[in-house]
């Protein structure tokens, strides 16, 4: 039973490298003893190396009842609490005891019923440091774990580790431990070599020439046995062989039955590939050739149709997935991923020794045949993005899901679709900002072909797809940085990265920091990006934290917005090597750096995110002080760009949603109040309008057309937020989604979107925007304070002008006149009626002399509602609209003030009095 608790356990978790980071004393503990912990905190990733303050040990049990060995029990404290009970004693600098007393089960407080297979561990500082905890793990940042035995007679072999490689004649030195043994016996390949009469073996011995070989370490007491084996392998020496011509990094099929593998390891000395296809063993036949930096081996004897699981095998220390690989098995998160969205998953080869993520490939892919092929995207100046997070769109939580939610999507009128980050990431449950393997899409949300049938329909409906990809930085799971670690960080020859952040801002720290000046990084990252666009078709790329794009040395509060022509370069030079590739290609940075530097970048025809978060939300909660609700930024021009680059947004996955604010800290005055519903809305939907028409591209985050309500940092700031489809029965938000499907719908469609020639006087509480076009000009002015307001919208001429939203039509005599709004309400002039006029989803603004004389009551409604004017015979019809601008009531009013509107459903709904000479005035009322 105890060896199969150790088999389990130590498939489920990769550990080696664990003994230099903690030792046990006994080594061999059961959990009816006590135990003393030791950590060493100079090894595995050194977090809390040379730490001064208090360590304390984050600390539980894997049992029997755990659902895997990642499945932690009794933890003694929360993360972050600081209990005595975990707090280590400091031995030395950097040594640490912890006594697990006075036995594993009450120290964890485990029933006696369940069985203890492991205690886990990671180490951190009492106190936070630059707004983390300082943490002590194992090598390649993984939890440390300790065996537990049973009680009883007991052998294991410590030292090798099973599947190690010796170079012939190296010095194999073998550790083993007998509990409650009376004698030990070592074996070598059958043939006794050493044995010992106390509970401990030590045994030293020179390498064979060649070949596999077996060590077994049997311990006896009173006749019985219980026996421990390892296995070790003979590296043969290294063939340096040419790599054939044509070749790719990663597998290349070359038929059903074969591939070649190619890894680029500059500095390494010899690569084994292990696999299915071998029995996971670095045998002389697995060990690749040698062509300078590049290794390569051609793998026979392949079977079509299977899938076959692998990782490289460097210089006898190190074992890694493939770096590009299109796909990955993960032994601790795999499990959890539906089978309805990710089907007949290849089970993780625990059996055969597989440790760590792998790599899968197949010699017979399933292909995905394309039905789009003649897709033009839009012109940037007239994108409309929609940013995604799949995981907190649909309740299901897949790219297929998403897909059937396009026509949503379509009928919003959006002609972009920005995917969070969506290729491999750690975990299944993320934003995707900790990329693990940039080949590969994550199968937390489907199949590769799953995401091409997405971009397909996409296309198909005429809607881009943006990928967002992060190049800035990767974590401890990277091939990339795996194969040249050096105490918890990448190792000083790495190819790709810096061994330490440029950024001495910690909260300008992620992950292991990529060296863009590197060579072999220039490259990495052109090929990431030939490979989307080929492979999945997509249209172009949002880099995250463009800023980090550089090596020069950014202080402690500094989050590098200075000017930094050395990373200019870097950027433009990765987009040319895109746009050589696709010249349509949207290349889009989150960038938000100094504006001189995001000029350059804008004039070379880079997009670049324009956080409008702030402005919009002050104006939409109605505070103006200071000019803190000023939405300039958003224009190039004001900016001095010579292109229309700027890609505003008032919300991106990474704000405080807008309408949150609104309805929790919106602005008050006598009878009125920004956080009712209703006037939220209406306030969203006029900010909507004012974004949307600024010219240049602009981006949505996702429900935001519905105004989304829901914290970001509800349940953790990157925690799962609930999709809101169920906002659609709301007539309100309904009437926010059609300010919004109406606006884009004009942003895409017409020219006069595109002008240059434009005006905004946005400073104040009541804004204007004027845009001049070739064929129609554009009057916007809102009201974004709380009380009735006027502005001159100043028309460009005299003539009808149409206010779009409310369906009207004034004859402007004055084109200095000025318009009278409420608060939280807009008029939207154009010289000339313009698809979707009439679309009613506003009361209007107050632009007639003789509205004030009309009354309507009661409000809210039951069934009968009266008109109450002096000028009652000269009302003509009147009219009751929907929120989507459909007639649901028409009377000719002869007279009448008394109408019956039994047949209208609960809602909101507008009542436009037509008088006879024309004229209009406009009610907002509620049916009860």
């Amino acid at each position: 039973m105890k060896q199969i608790f150790l088999i389990i356990a130590l498939l489920f978790m990769g550990i080696s490298g664990i003994a230099q980071v903690v030792t046990s004393d006994p080594a061999l503990p059961t959990a009816d003893s006590g135990v003393t912990i030791t950590f060493h905190a100079d090894q595995g990733t050194g977090g809390l190396k040379d730490y001064t303050g208090d360590v304390y040990a984050h600390t539980g049990v894997i049992t029997n009842a755990s659902t895997d060995g990642g499945d932690w029990m009794h933890v003694i404290a929360d993360w972050g609490v600081n209990v005595d009970a975990a707090k280590m004693t400091r031995v030395s600098d950097n040594t640490y005891e912890l006594q697990i007393s006075p036995d594993i089960l009450t120290y964890y407080g485990v029933d006696e019923t369940e069985t203890v297979l492991q205690m886990a561990f990671v180490f951190r500082s009492g106190e936070q440091v630059g707004g983390s905890y300082l943490e002590g793990k194992a090598e390649g940042g993984e939890n440390i774990f300790v065996d537990v035995y049973e009680a009883g007679l007991t052998a294991v072999i410590s030292t090798p580790d099973d599947g190690v490689l010796f170079s012939p004649g190296e010095t194999v030195d073998v550790e083993g431990q007998g509990q409650q043994s009376t004698s030990l016996e070592l074996f070598l390949n059958g043939n006794s070599v050493a044995t010992s009469a106390l509970q401990e073996l030590n045994h030293t011995f020179s390498a064979p020439s060649s070949g596999s070989h077996e060590l077994v370490l049997v311990a006896t007491a009173d006749g019985e046995t219980d026996a421990d084996t390892v296995n070790f392998y003979i590296k043969e020496p290294v063939v340096n062989e040419a790599l054939p011509a044509g070749l790719n990094k990663g597998v290349n099929i070359i038929d059903d039955n074969t591939a070649t593998f190619v890894l680029q390891a500059p500095e390494k000395s010899y690569v084994y590939i292990i696999g299915d296809f071998n029995d996971w063993e670095p045998r002389p036949e697995a060990q690749m050739k040698k062509d300078g930096e590049m290794f390569w081996l051609t793998v026979a004897d392949l079977q079509p149709n299977t899938e076959y699981a692998y990782q490289y095998y460097i210089d006898g220390d190190v074992k890694v997935a493939d770096p590009y690989t299109n796909k990955v098995l993960d032994p601790w998160n795999d499990k959890y991923i539906p089978e309805d969205i990710y089907p007949n998953l290849k089970p993780y080869p625990k059996a055969n020794g597989a440790e760590g993520i792998i790599s899968v490939f197949s010699t017979t892919p399933d292909v995905y045949q394309w039905k789009t092929s003649d897709f033009t995207p839009p012109a940037s100046e007239d994108l409309v993005i929609y940013e995604l997070l799949i995981r907190d769109f649909t309740a299901n939580q897949d790219i297929k899901t998403v897909t059937d939610t396009l026509d949503y999507l379509q009928r919003l009128g959006v002609n972009a679709i920005e995917l969070m980050p969506f290729n491999e990431f750690e975990g299944n449950d993320s934003w995707g900002y900790n990329p693990s393997f940039y080949f590969a899409t994550d199968k937390a949300y489907g199949t590769l072909n799953d995401y091409k049938e997405f971009v397909d329909e996409c296309h198909a409906r005429g809607i881009a797809v943006i990928m967002d990809m992060v190049l800035n930085h990767s974590y401890s799971q990277s091939a990339f940085a795996q194969m040249y670690l050096d105490g918890g960080k990448p190792a000083s020859n790495n190819p790709w990265y810096n061994r330490d952040h440029n950024m001495e801002n910690t909260a300008a720290q992620w992950g292991y920091d990529f060296n863009h000046e590197s060579p072999y990084t220039r490259e990495l990252v052109d090929s990431i990006n030939s490979f989307w666009m080929s492979e999945l078709r997509v249209d172009g790329f949002r880099f995250d934290f463009t800023k980090g794009f550089t090596n020069k040395t950014y202080g402690p509060s500094s989050w590098a917005s200075e000017y930094d022509a050395s990373r200019i370069q870097i950027l433009t030079r990765m987009a040319g090597e895109i746009w050589s590739q696709n010249p349509d290609a949207f290349v889009i940075f989150e960038h938000l750096a100094d504006n001189s530097e995001e000029k350059v970048l804008a004039n070379n025809g880079i997009l670049l995110w324009g956080n409008m978060n702030h402005p919009f939300s002050e104006a939409i909660m109605g505070y103006h002080e200071d000019s803190k609700s000023d939405f300039s930024w958003a224009s190039y021009n004001l900016r001095g760009w010579n292109n229309p680059n700027v890609l505003a947004y008032m919300e991106s996955h990474d704000e405080e949603r807008v309408m949150y604010r609104a309805l929790n800290y919106g602005n008050a005055a006598a009878g009125y109040q920004v956080s009712e519903l209703e006037n939220a809305c209406m306030r969203v939907g006029m900010a909507s309008v004012f974004l949307m028409s600024i010219p240049g591209p602009k981006m949505i985050w996702q429900f935001g057309e519905l105004g989304y309500d829901i914290s970001i940092d509800e349940g953790g700031r990157l925690g799962q937020k609930p999709p809101k489809w169920d906002y659609l029965e709301n007539y309100a938000r309904e009437s926010l989604w059609e300010f919004y499907a109406n606006i884009i719908n004009l942003k895409v469609n017409q020219s006069v979107f595109r002008t240059a020639d434009y005006e905004m006087d946005v400073a104040n509480s009541v804004k204007r925007i004027s845009l001049n076009g070739e064929e129609v000009d554009v009057r916007l002015v809102g009201n974004f304070g709380l009380t009735n307001s006027g502005k001159a919208p100043f028309f460009s001429r005299t003539g009808w002008w149409y206010n779009h939203f409310q369906g009207d039509s004034i004859n402007v005599t004055d084109p200095n006149m000025v318009v009278t709004l409420r608060p939280g309400e807009f008029a939207f002039f154009t010289s000339k009626k313009l698809e979707g006029f009439k679309n009613v989803t506003s009361s209007g603004p107050e632009i007639f002399e003789h509205t004030s004389d009309i009354e309507i009551f009661p409000n809210p409604v039951d069934d009968e509602l009266n008109i109450l004017s002096e000028r009652t015979t000269d009302i003509g019809n009147i009219f009751v609209y929907d929120l989507s601008g459909r007639v649901v009531f028409e009377r000719k009013a002869g007279g009448q003030t008394t109408f019956n509107l039994e047949g209208l459903a609960s809602g909101l709904y507008l009542l436009e009095i037509r008088m006879k000479d024309e004229r209009s005035s406009w009610q907002k009322f509620i049916k009860k």
